[in-house]
């Protein structure tokens, strides 16, 4: 049982680090600057990959929707599909799970190239609290980015579907939008888009716990780095069902 009990240890230690990052973020002294440098990182540089990554998996998506629905002569529901599919689920989750994988890791390694070489010591040397300066920006940063990356994803993906089916059925633009969202209400995607700030939180918090608590030197840079990718995305994907659990309870009548 020693296994379960270092388990709960592990759990404990990552609870009370994200619920010091929760208190910390909400009392003085606010780095601006440094919270300003994170969402460059976080939000501008993911958001190429985020696009591109959102169009292909929309025009792939439309691709084999057609092909299944042509069967049924419901073609005409291939725009009403792909917009629920991407805005209430697939463009929160893989937004989620791509920023896990590009910012996750930089997180953790970084925080802990930066333990190894001793500059957090530095940092504290000059009284300045290195919790607060380092690790919160950067969970406060995942948080506010990734809802808006998502929905960068979800009309990426949505552009993607629209050229996909306009060269099957030469759809026009107008007559795709308004098929789109025929079927889709403002609040359909407000909470799922939303949930998107825990997955930014998990992120942050958990990639921020292994560089920052690392004590293996140079080696602890590479496994804060796959740590932080592997416990984020599987946080997200149980969240996830969580998440989606309380939006269908709390919002029955938006939800889809």
């Amino acid at each position: 049982m020693r296994w379960l009990s270092n388990l709960f240890e592990f759990v404990g230690k990552v609870g009370l680090f994200s619920l010091r990052v929760v208190v910390d973020a909400f009392g003085p002294p606010f780095e601006f600057a440094q919270l300003g440098r994170q969402l460059v990182e976080v939000g501008n540089k993911s958001l190429a990959l985020i696009i591109v990554s959102g169009f292909a998996l929309g025009a792939v998506m439309t691709l084999h929707t057609r092909s299944t629905l042509v069967m049924f002569g419901a073609t005409a529901m291939i725009p009403a599909v792909q917009a629920v599919s991407f805005f209430v689920e697939i463009g929160p989750l893989v937004a989620g799970l791509l920023l896990a994988g590009r910012v996750g890791s930089g997180i953790g390694a970084v925080l802990a190239n930066m333990r190894a070489s001793e500059q957090i010591d530095a940092i504290e040397s000059l009284s300045i609290d290195s919790f607060k300066y380092l690790v919160v920006p950067r969970v406060l940063a995942c948080v506010i980015a990734l809802p808006l990356l998502t929905l960068f994803m979800d009309f990426a993906g949505l552009l993607g579907g629209f050229f996909s089916e306009e060269l099957s059925s030469h759809i026009g633009a107008t007559l795709y939008l308004n098929r789109a969202f025929d079927y889709l209400q403002w609040a359909n995607f407000i909470a799922p888009t939303l949930k998107t700030a825990v997955f930014g939180f998990i992120i942050g918090s958990v990639s921020s716990y292994f560089g920052y608590t690392t004590d293996k030197g140079a080696q602890g840079v590479g496994e804060a780095a796959t740590n932080s990718v592997v416990l984020s995305s599987l946080l997200i994907i149980v969240a996830d069902v969580l998440l989606i659990k309380c939006i269908f309870f709390l919002f029955p009548d938006t939800a889809i």
